[in-house]
C-alpha cells in the first residue's frame, strides 16, 4: 500500500531499483533504458518508474538531496515495497587528482560527517560499506566492459557548502584527502546504513561531475554521455549479481 512518500501498490515496484538523486533524471533513465516504463509514483514530484531491462523487471526512484532524504526513501522501498538490491547512481566531487571528469567512482564503503549511523548503531561508529555481491559484480562488469573505474571510500557529507567564508571544500576535506578518500558525495553511508539495518543489499556508483582538486566541472550537456556509462554498469551489475541475490 501507499506510504507517506511513495504512492505506489504492491507489486509497483520491483526488486531491483536504481536511485538517481534527481527525479528527472530517473524519468530518463526509464525512457532511455527501460522497455515499456510506466510511471509508479510521483509524491512531492519524487517521480518513480519501473520497467524491464532484458526481461527483468527494474525500477528506477528518486531519493532528493542529502542523507535524510535517502533515508526515507531507502526505508520504505525495503520496508513497504520488498526491494532488496538498491544502487544509488548519482554525482560526486573527485577530491584527489588522479580521479578525473566522467570517471565512476564504486563507493566500497562511505565515511561520513554525519550522525545519521550512530542513531542506527547505538551511538557507535558503523562501517558503512557495500554489500560484496553487488560490489564484486559492478567491478567485475567494468573489467568485462573496459570501464575504468575507481573503487574505495567516498565522503558522504551533509554540507555542500563549507560552513566558514572562504574555506575551499579541500580545506574542509582535508583529513579525507589526507586518508585517501575519492570523492564526496552526499547519500551513499545512509543507504548503507538502511540496507544494513532492514537486510537489504546497496552499492552507490557516482560519475565525477566535479573535480575539486583540479577545479574543473561538467558543463549539464556532458553529463548525460557520462551518466549513461553509470547507468549501464549498474544494470550490467544487477544482472551479473542475479545469482547472488
Amino acid at each position: 500500500m501507499p506510504t507517506p512518500h511513495i504512492a505506489a501498490e504492491p507489486g509497483d515496484i520491483a526488486p531491483d531499483v536504481l536511485l538517481p538523486g534527481d527525479p528527472l533524471r530517473a524519468k530518463w533513465i526509464a525512457e532511455e533504458f527501460f522497455d515499456d516504463p510506466r510511471q509508479v509514483t510521483g509524491v512531492r514530484n519524487m517521480l518513480g518508474f519501473t520497467g524491464t531491462v532484458d526481461g527483468r523487471p527494474v525500477s528506477v526512484m528518486g531519493t532528493g538531496m542529502g542523507m535524510p532524504s535517502m533515508s526515507i526513501y531507502a526505508t520504505e522501498l525495503v520496508t513497504h515495497f520488498g526491494c532488496r538490491r538498491l544502487i544509488r547512481v548519482g554525482s560526486c566531487g573527485a577530491i584527489q587528482p588522479s580521479v578525473e571528469l566522467h570517471s565512476v567512482v564504486v563507493a566500497a564503503g562511505a565515511c561520513t560527517d554525519s550522525n545519521i549511523n550512530r542513531q542506527r548503531f547505538d551511538g557507535f561508529d558503523f562501517a558503512a560499506i557495500a554489500h560484496h555481491a553487488l560490489l564484486a559484480a559492478a567491478v567485475a562488469a567494468a573489467r568485462s566492459a573496459g570501464t575504468a573505474v575507481h573503487v574505495g571510500n567516498v565522503l558522504s557529507s551533509d554540507l555542500f557548502y563549507p560552513p566558514i567564508n572562504g574555506q575551499s571544500p579541500l580545506e574542509l576535506y582535508a583529513a579525507a584527502v589526507r586518508m585517501g578518500v575519492l570523492a564526496v558525495e552526499m547519500e551513499a553511508a545512509a543507504l548503507y546504513g538502511v540496507a544494513a539495518q532492514h537486510g537489504a543489499q546497496s552499492l552507490a556508483l557516482c560519475t565525477v561531475s566535479d573535480q575539486l582538486v583540479h577545479e574543473r566541472f561538467l558543463a549539464p550537456q556532458d553529463r548525460e554521455r557520462s551518466f549513461r556509462t553509470m547507468v549501464e554498469l549498474a544494470l550490467a551489475t544487477l544482472r551479473d549479481a542475479g545469482a547472488d541475490a
